[in-house]
């Protein structure tokens, strides 16, 4: 946990008032983790876009454009989130993958820069916008993360241009009139620092090869310390920040312009200033295994079932009674009909009760935004604790009316 992340209020009494499960924002940890990717490093061109699709609340992301960063965009209604948060479509880069031609004009209409990742794509929007700015997104060759689905990056991944097809861009480009203003790439999520550094290298190999490029993509994917309670450190963002602005300069000596560099981290902005807060419900024995039911399915978070993702856990107890000293290995699961449905496997945890509230660490990324209404359970309500300790609801609980109005015909 970090420290005084609940700024004095009790997290059991906040399931109470805004209902279990709920998750729970720190609006100065939030601004801090902005912070520290604007300053990461000196070189005076360096832009920093927030991956939406990390965390798309609104209210969340409307500080994060009060930081001073831009937007990473994937899809119109993200595109449509980003405007009712208050970014300008001139601060939103609509980074694309295999979407329709529709969706394309209408990023065209509303002025964002475009990056498609493909032959196809590039065509594509050649034909509907003849003259008109591009950028790219290239595979890079360098790809690595935290499981093998968010990887994107290298052989066998679905993202970016292969460097081989370099002169069927420039073919492309010249039949529709194209400028190309940028390109990018994202080696994957999850990663320390070097190997950023080497897939950055390996995508100002490509730059070379587009003398009038106006900015350069560097991608994200920085990681987040998720097993503090074992003492894991978080990223050298000060020897990170060193070896990218030398790098940086370096490259704009030898391509004679001062261009822009862009990073777009997601998870490491808002991953620590969220806690997702469940209830256990029900606990019980199969054979030799321990399992704690809780009311946070895969639905309310879907990372641990997913990616095998680690999450360290907190116990709150009623009344702040104590914990004990005894230990057992349990499984901590959620409510959802599939047997992949868990939050904790086999982690060693202080005997649990029936009635406690756990407390998920690190879970303002890919939580909320990768819930659903599985199984017709109610997404989870979002509170903030704001920088003077007061709370704010900025998304309420689902209604089961909510569940059934769009199919009310």
């Amino acid at each position: 946990m970090i420290r005084n992340f609940y700024q004095g209020h009790d997290p059991r009494g906040l399931a109470e008032t805004y209902g279990s499960p709920l998750y729970v924002y720190n609006e100065n940890i939030l601004r801090q983790r902005c912070r520290d990717m604007i300053n990461l490093c000196a070189y005076p061109h360096f832009v920093v876009n927030y991956a939406m699709k990390a965390n798309t609340n609104i209210h969340l992301m409307s500080i994060i454009r009060e930081e001073g960063l831009r937007v990473d965009v994937s899809s119109a209604g993200e595109a449509i989130a980003a405007i009712a948060a208050g970014f300008a479509p001139e601060n939103m880069l609509f980074i694309v993958n295999g979407v329709s031609a529709e969706e394309l004009e209408y990023a065209i209409n509303l002025g964002m820069t475009i990056s498609v990742d493909s032959l196809s794509q590039l065509e594509t929007y050649g034909k509907i916008n003849p003259g008109g700015k591009i950028a790219l997104r290239f595979n890079s060759g360098i790809g690595g993360g935290h499981h093998e689905k968010v990887i994107t990056c290298g052989d066998g991944t679905k993202f970016g241009i292969m460097p081989e097809y370099i002169p069927q861009v420039h073919q492309l480009l010249a039949q529709y009139k194209l400028k190309l203003i940028g390109i990018n790439h994202h080696i994957g999520s999850q990663n320390w620092g070097d190997l950023f550094l080497e897939g950055a290298q390996e995508l100002l190999n490509i730059a070379r090869q587009f003398p009038n490029l106006e900015f350069i993509d560097l991608g994200g994917g920085f990681a987040v310390p998720y097993n503090k309670q074992d003492g894991e450190q978080p990223m050298n963002l000060q020897q990170l920040g060193q070896s990218l602005d030398k790098f940086l300069n370096a490259f704009v000596t030898e391509y004679g312009k001062n261009i822009t560099f862009i990073i777009e981290p997601g998870r490491y902005i808002a991953a620590e200033c969220g806690v997702l807060l469940g209830t256990v419900h029900a606990l019980k024995n199969c054979g030799q295994s321990r399992y704690a039911g809780t009311d946070m399915g895969f639905s309310v978070f879907a990372r641990p079932t997913l990616y095998d993702a680690h999450h360290d856990i907190e116990i709150y107890r009623k009344n702040n009674a104590p914990l004990g000293d005894k230990t057992e290995i349990v499984n901590i699961v959620g409510n959802q009909c599939e047997s992949g449905d868990y939050i904790a496997k086999e982690r060693r945890l202080p005997l649990l009760q029936e009635g406690d509230v756990l407390g998920v660490m690190d879970a303002g990324a890919y939580g909320y935004s990768m819930s659903s209404q599985y199984n017709h359970r109610q997404r989870p309500a979002e509170i903030l604790i704001q920088t003077d300790g007061s709370i704010r609801q900025i998304r309420r609980r689902d209604t089961f009316e909510d569940m059934l109005q769009n199919m009310r015909m």
